[in-house]
C-alpha cells in the first residue's frame, strides 16, 4: 500500500516536471523569451536579448552557416487520432549588405539530427543526395530568396513545399491573395519586413499562405497540395516540428518573431502583433552632428590645407593615371578606377598574389563593400597585347552561364592593362587534381566540375551570340568556386566569330599537350577546344597532366598510357589512386569518352552537345575500341617537340604559340 502511494507520488512529480519543460500545442509565443527551455536549438540559431522579449535568430552573417530550432519534444499522434496540425509564425528575412541571401524553412521532420546537412540552397536540411529517399523524411516549407536552377528554382523570391529533397514538389513566387482587391499581389521575401506565413494540414491536404504584417489571413492560399501524406513522409505518427536556416557565399540575417501551433486549424490561438519583437537590423547608429563651434574650426583648418589638398589631388591624378581612346566608349559602365584596384590589392601586394594564368598576373582584391574581387594585370605588349585585351573584354562581356567567371569590369593605365572578374575563392581545380598537400576531391565532385565544364563549352560553341572557340582549355583554367561548382575561365586566348563564318588563325595557341594535331595546319575550330576537353577528362579522372617527362616512356603520355591501360583490359587502373569511391562505370565512361573527344582524326570527335548528352548520362557513348583509328594516338611531331620545350614551372600554365612548324614563347 505505502509503495503504491510512493510510486503515485512519483508518477506525479515525473508528470509535472515533464510539463514544466515541455511546450504541448496549442501553444503561441508573441516573442521567444517564454520559450524557456522548449526549444533544441543548434548552430547560428539563438534567442537574442530585446526589451520586452525577444526574436528567434536562425543565421547572421557568416559564411556556409546552418541555424536549427526545433521543440524539444516530438509531438505525438495516437492511432485513433488523425494527423493534422495548424501554424501561424511571423519572419523577417534581412540580406547582409546589398547581396541576397538563402533562405529559411518551415520543418516537420522524423529527428532534429542534421549532421549530414548541407548550407546553401539546401537550407541546413538537405544534401547533394537528397533526391526524394525515403531515408531523408522531412517535409518543408521553403522562404527562399537565391535562384538555383540546378534545383529547378522558378525565381530568387519564391515559396516551395519539399518532401524529402531540395527539389520543389510544389513552388509559386511569394505572393498574397488580397480579398479586398481580388488579385493576388507580389511580396518580397528578402525585404527585412515581417511576414505572416499560415501552413495548414488536413486529410492530405497541405495550404501554405503568406501575407505581410497588418494584413488578416487571405480567404486564398499561395500554394495547396492534396496529396501530402505526412505519416508516409515522415515515417511514423511521431514528428518534430521547427524552422532552418542557412547561409553560403551569400549571407542573410533570418528571424521569427512569433509562432502559434495547434493539432487543429479550431484551436490555433492568434499571435498577438501589437507584442512582436522589432526586427534586429545590424547596427548603424548615426553619429550627431557636431556643434557650430567645431563646424567653424574644420571649415578653418580645411581653408588653411586648401593648397596642399588640391598639390596632393595633382599628384594622385598624376600617380593613378589611366589611358582612355575611343574604342572604350562602349565599355564605359564596365570601367574601374585605377586607384581602387589599387587600394583593392594593397599596391598589387605579393601576399595577394594569386598566380600567373592565361597573359598575365592574378591578385586578389577587396573593394568597398567587401567584395571580393581577382585582377589580372599584364603590360601592353605591343599592339598584339592591346587587341588581346580587346578580345577578352569583347568575349567576356557578351557571355552569360552559370558555369563561366563572368567579367566584372577593367581598367587602362599607361603601359598596363587590368581585368577584374568575380573572384573564386577555392581557385583552380589543376591543385586540387596534382597537388597532394591538398585534399582530393572526391569522384562525384570531379563528375559535376566535369558535368559544369561541359556545359559551358556547349554554350560556347552553340548558344552564345557569336561562336566562342576558347583555344586554351586545361584544369589550370577551370576555376571552382565557394561551393565547388567549375567555372570556366581565362579568355586571354579565346577568338569570336559570326556563325558560318571561317575561324582560322595564322597562329595555333594553346597550351602543350592539349592541342589538336590539326591546329598547326588548319587552325581552331569547335573541334580543337572538344580535343582539348578531352584531354581535360583524362588528367580529372587520372589526377596527372597530360605530359610528365619524369615518369617512364610508357607512362609519360597521358592520351597513349590510357589507352594502352583499356588495350591491357584495365583501364581503371589509369584512374587517380587519391579517388577514394568511385564507380567502376563512370570511371570507365570518363576515360573512354576522353579518348574519343582526343580523336587524332577531327570527324571522330563528337560535338560538344553530344558530349553534354554523353556526360549526363542522356546518351550512350558511340562504340570504339583502343584500336581504333585516331585513339590513343599522338602525332610523331607533337612527341618529337614536347620534351625539348623549356617550361615554366612556376605556374604550372605552360601555353606556347605555335606557326606552323615551329615553337615560340608565349605570345600572339
Amino acid at each position: 500500500m505505502t509503495k503504491g502511494l510512493v510510486l503515485r507520488m512519483v508518477l506525479m512529480i515525473c508528470y509535472f516536471l515533464r510539463s514544466s519543460f515541455q511546450q504541448e500545442p496549442p501553444f503561441v509565443y508573441n516573442n521567444f523569451d517564454q520559450a524557456g527551455n522548449n526549444l533544441h536549438l543548434d548552430g547560428g540559431a539563438r534567442i537574442l536579448p530585446q526589451h520586452g522579449g525577444g526574436p528567434l535568430q536562425l543565421t547572421n552573417a557568416t559564411l556556409r552557416q546552418m541555424g536549427h530550432a526545433f521543440l524539444q519534444q516530438p509531438i505525438d499522434y495516437k492511432p485513433s487520432e488523425p494527423v493534422s496540425f495548424s501554424t501561424h509564425f511571423v519572419c523577417a528575412l534581412l540580406p547582409a549588405g546589398e547581396t541576397s541571401g538563402h533562405g529559411m524553412a518551415f520543418v516537420v521532420s522524423h529527428s532534429t539530427d542534421f549532421t549530414h546537412a548541407e548550407p546553401t540552397r539546401f537550407f541546413g536540411i538537405f544534401n547533394t543526395s537528397s533526391n526524394g529517399s525515403t531515408s531523408t523524411r522531412v517535409l518543408a516549407i521553403e522562404l527562399d530568396t537565391a535562384l538555383a536552377p540546378e534545383l529547378k528554382d522558378i525565381s530568387d523570391n519564391h515559396v516551395g513545399i519539399d518532401v524529402n529533397s531540395p527539389v520543389s514538389k510544389l513552388s509559386a513566387n511569394a505572393s498574397y491573395f488580397s480579398d479586398r482587391e481580388g488579385r493576388n499581389i507580389d511580396v518580397k521575401l528578402l525585404s527585412g519586413d515581417p511576414i505572416q506565413v499560415w501552413v495548414d494540414y488536413q486529410g492530405n491536404t497541405l495550404n501554405v499562405t503568406l501575407a505581410p504584417l497588418k494584413v488578416q489571413k487571405p480567404s486564398r492560399p499561395l500554394l495547396s497540395s492534396t496529396s501530402i501524406d505526412l505519416t508516409e513522409i515522415v515515417q511514423g505518427r511521431r514528428m518534430f516540428f521547427g524552422f532552418s536556416g542557412a547561409t553560403g557565399s551569400i549571407m542573410s540575417y533570418q528571424y521569427i518573431l512569433g509562432w502559434s501551433f495547434s493539432k487543429t486549424m479550431a484551436s490555433l490561438q492568434s499571435i498577438d502583433i501589437s507584442k512582436l519583437p522589432k526586427v534586429h537590423h545590424p547596427s548603424n547608429n548615426k553619429h550627431q552632428a557636431p556643434s557650430l563651434a567645431l563646424d567653424a574650426l574644420l571649415s578653418l583648418i580645411a581653408f588653411l590645407v586648401l593648397g596642399l589638398l588640391f598639390g596632393a589631388y595633382m599628384y594622385r591624378r598624376n600617380l593613378y593615371a589611366e589611358v582612355r581612346e575611343e574604342w572604350e566608349k562602349d565599355y564605359g559602365p564596365l570601367r574601374y578606377s585605377y586607384k581602387s584596384l589599387y587600394k583593392a590589392t594593397k599596391g598589387f601586394s605579393k601576399n595577394e598574389f594569386l598566380g600567373r594564368g592565361g597573359f598575365g598576373e592574378v591578385y586578389r582584391g577587396t573593394l568597398s563593400k567587401s567584395r571580393e574581387v581577382a585582377v589580372k594585370r599584364v603590360s601592353h605588349d605591343g599592339e598584339e597585347g592591346t587587341k588581346q585585351f580587346v578580345a577578352e573584354i569583347v568575349c567576356m562581356r557578351s557571355l552569360k552561364h552559370r558555369s563561366l567567371v563572368p567579367l566584372l569590369g577593367y581598367c587602362r593605365r599607361k603601359r598596363e592593362l587590368l581585368l577584374v572578374s568575380e573572384y573564386m575563392p577555392n581557385g583552380s581545380l589543376d591543385h586540387y587534381l596534382f597537388d597532394h598537400s591538398k585534399t582530393s576531391l572526391p569522384w562525384w565532385r570531379r563528375v559535376m566540375i566535369v558535368k559544369d565544364i561541359a556545359s559551358a563549352l556547349s554554350y560556347l560553341h552553340t548558344e552564345a551570340d557569336q561562336v566562342v572557340i576558347h583555344r586554351d582549355i586545361k584544369a589550370a583554367n577551370v576555376m571552382l568556386d565557394a561551393e565547388l561548382n567549375g567555372r570556366l575561365g581565362d579568355f586571354g586566348m579565346s577568338r569570336l566569330y559570326d556563325r558560318g563564318a571561317d575561324p582560322t588563325t595564322t597562329a595555333a595557341v594553346g597550351t602543350v599537350g592539349y592541342m589538336a594535331p590539326e591546329l598547326i595546319t588548319m587552325g581552331p575550330s569547335t573541334g580543337t577546344d572538344v580535343y582539348a576537353f578531352g584531354v581535360f577528362l583524362l588528367e580529372v579522372a587520372c589526377g596527372r597532366r597530360p605530359v610528365e617527362s619524369t615518369l617512364s616512356a610508357e607512362k609519360r603520355f597521358l592520351i597513349t598510357w590510357v589507352c594502352d591501360c583499356w588495350r591491357r583490359s584495365c583501364l581503371v587502373d589509369a584512374r587517380d589512386p587519391r579517388l577514394g569511391e568511385f564507380s567502376v562505370q563512370e570511371v570507365e565512361r570518363v576515360l573512354k569518352l576522353g579518348l574519343l573527344c582526343a580523336n587524332l582524326a577531327p570527324e571522330g570527335r563528337p560535338s560538344m552537345e553530344q558530349v553534354v548528352q554523353y556526360v549526363n548520362g542522356n546518351m550512350d557513348l558511340p562504340e570504339f575500341w583502343p584500336h581504333s583509328p585516331g585513339i590513343g594516338v599522338l602525332t610523331p611531331m607533337a612527341v618529337s617537340q614536347i620534351p625539348s620545350l623549356s617550361l615554366s614551372s612556376s605556374s604550372g600554365n605552360n601555353s606556347m604559340f605555335v606557326t606552323h612548324s615551329v615553337v615560340y614563347g608565349r605570345g600572339r
